[in-house]
């Protein structure tokens, strides 16, 4: 990768959710490691931007599992339209339905 440029002010934030559980573990193995969470996300994208070997090896791993859950949840969808006909839904009301089943069920 070229020469990095540093310009601009350190003011971007790149904000996720995840829940209470996985964020106590992360900051108590963040911890034990001698590590700041900010810095283990900036090395962490530092590396992914610079195609380390041993991300990019994770991130295929990733986006094969994530081609897996777009086909399961197409089929599913699929499914549960073809139910949903049956049982004479209009549009709203079905995609009110996977609108609530994403919501509960994000991995799917």
């Amino acid at each position: 990768m070229a020469e990095e440029i540093d310009y601009g002010n350190l003011t971007k934030r790149i904000i996720f959710v995840d829940n209470d559980h996985r964020h106590a573990k992360l900051l108590v193995k963040l911890k034990y490691d001698g590590l700041k969470q900010s810095d283990f996300f900036r090395h962490i994208v530092s590396g992914y931007l610079a195609n380390d070997t041993r991300i990019d090896e994770y991130v295929e791993e990733l986006k094969t599992q994530s081609l897996k859950r777009k086909s399961k949840t197409r089929k599913l969808k699929h499914a549960g339209r073809r139910n949903a006909s049956d049982l004479n839904l209009r549009k709203e009301e079905i995609e009110n339905i996977f609108d609530i089943l994403e919501e509960e069920h994000p991995d799917l």
